[in-house]
């Protein structure tokens, strides 16, 4: 059942928690085959059970797991899909057209090769299990509040899983693709809906790189390793639009986002990608989703001036700290952005959040979680005052 009696501004997160040790480890064990299943379980229910105390206790309102059992928060579904394998950046090298031009990418970017794994195509795919039930019921089983699950994007997944070489073996294009990829999260969407799950945000950081480098005619990285697109952005994006759509298409009963960064794999500013949501502005609006979880916390992002041509249409995840910095954001700062963004939505559409997760890539936590939780606390604190102001 959705939760319908959510308070003003409600606190939510995007997704991930920085993994433990014991957890990374337990993962390594896992992909080495020394670590079975149902112990890798037992580690991962610790994991959750921590990352959800750490919410609670902050104030959260809207709870995710942490995406505790995921390595990140895509490359997991080669676990949960039949067709697709496990392969690091350093494996993919060997495969992409162009592996001087992708490794210089991948430096200048301070993309970590060995860190970060891709869910690769290498046959037909589909669902061997949910990818993310599982997650949901256990997480449900030990917590009252509204529970919100990240999923991979229909656009994301079909970008990063097909690689020229091995995957049009089994699909010839990208489009082919995607069918059976849509048809995947449709049934998934479904599934959390009949479960009770109040929140399902749909990932989809790269649309920033479709827009702001559309230059680049070889696979790329911006938080997933991806196949090169058209070069046309607004192709691109339309693709994306029809892509979403077709997941979403009559399913109703359970709220729905879309998430979108400009990267969140390094602390280093410079490395991440900057520019306004100018140019996907249109593109959200055409698509049939409730709310837009976006980054506002970093002046990388632009303003939010882009909606006064939509004033008041959808709900906004405003990202009102930065998971990828020391410092804790007072409470002030966030009233300053929950005030500017009044200007274009109502109260009761704007819900607070991170610009991203604190632990996007299970061996690159961006923040230890003693301070991703004072951030999260700073956000309840505000929320509090904020619904005071405006009872």
């Amino acid at each position: 059942m959705v939760h319908t009696d959510l308070p003003l501004f409600p606190v939510t997160v995007v997704g991930s928690w920085p993994r433990p040790d014991y957890l990374v480890t337990a993962f390594r064990r896992r992909r080495a085959g020394s670590l079975s299943a149902a112990d890798f379980d037992t580690v991962a229910d610790r994991a959750v059970l921590e990352a959800l105390r750490y919410q609670e206790e902050a104030g959260v309102d809207i709870v995710s797991d942490g995406e505790q059992r995921r390595v990140n928060f895509y490359a997991f579904v080669a676990e949960k899909l039949a067709g697709v394998q496990l392969m690091s950046l350093a494996e993919l090298m060997d495969l992409v057209e162009d592996r001087a031009a992708f490794d210089q990418i991948l430096r200048s970017m301070d993309a970590p090769a060995f860190a970060i794994h891709n869910a690769t195509v290498v046959d037909r795919v589909s669902r061997r299990q949910p990818l993310a039930l599982d997650e949901y019921r256990f997480l449900h089983a030990n917590t009252d509040r509204p529970i919100k699950i990240a999923l991979p994007g229909p656009y994301l997944l079909t970008r990063s899983m097909w690689v020229k070489g091995v995957s049009n073996r089994a699909y010839p294009t990208m489009d082919d693709l995607a069918v059976d990829i849509v048809q995947i999260l449709r049934e998934e969407l479904i599934d959390l809906r009949d479960a009770g799950v109040d929140f399902v945000q749909f990932d989809e950081p790269v649309l920033t790189n479709v827009v702001f480098r559309p230059e680049v005619k070889e696979r790329t990285f911006m938080c997933a390793s991806m196949a090169a697109s058209s070069g046309n952005p607004g192709q691109e994006l339309l693709w994306a639009v029809r892509l979403m759509n077709a997941v979403l298409k009559d399913v109703k009963g359970v709220r729905t986002g879309i998430h979108i960064c400009r990267g969140n794999w390094s602390r280093q500013e410079g490395a991440l990608l900057q520019g306004s949501y100018q140019p996907l502005i249109d593109y959200l609006h055409a698509m049939q989703l409730d709310q837009f979880v976006l980054e506002y916390a970093t002046p990388r992002a632009g303003d939010l001036a882009v909606f006064a041509r939509y004033p008041r249409q959808r709900e906004i995840g405003l990202g009102v700290v930065n998971p990828r910095t020391d410092t804790i954001e007072p409470p002030e700062f966030v009233a300053e952005r929950v005030h500017e963004a009044l200007r274009y939505f109502d109260p009761r559409q704007i819900y607070l959040n991170p610009d991203c997760g604190f632990g996007t890539f299970a061996d690159r936590p961006m923040n230890p979680p003693e301070i991703a939780s004072r951030k999260l606390a700073t956000i309840a604190r505000a929320a509090q005052a904020l619904r005071q102001e405006h009872a």
